[in-house]
């Protein structure tokens, strides 16, 4: 399987921190996702748990990256936040 990645921002939906990822371009994501995610329109929803958005140091409007290296979904901060 070809890694495939994409960037985007993390939405705030109905109280859910949430990546939508357009189908036409991250389709690949719908088997990594199995059991996060389902399809809403043209969009893969993606919830993002609290505890995972917590470790990663991610809220709403923060751009991410998702990719699916090694068959997993991969969701990383865009820029690493330095901890003091």
């Amino acid at each position: 399987m070809e890694e495939t990645s994409l960037q985007g921002p993390v939405l705030k939906v109905n109280g859910q921190l949430t990546l939508m990822i357009p189908l036409e371009e991250g389709a690949e994501f719908a088997a990594c996702s199995r059991g996060n995610s389902e399809v809403e329109g043209t969009c893969l929803k993606i919830a993002i748990p609290e505890w995972l958005a917590g470790m990663l140091r991610i809220d709403e409007g923060d751009i991410v990256r998702v990719s699916n290296w090694d068959g997993k979904l991969r969701i990383e901060p865009r820029e690493s936040s330095v901890v003091q």
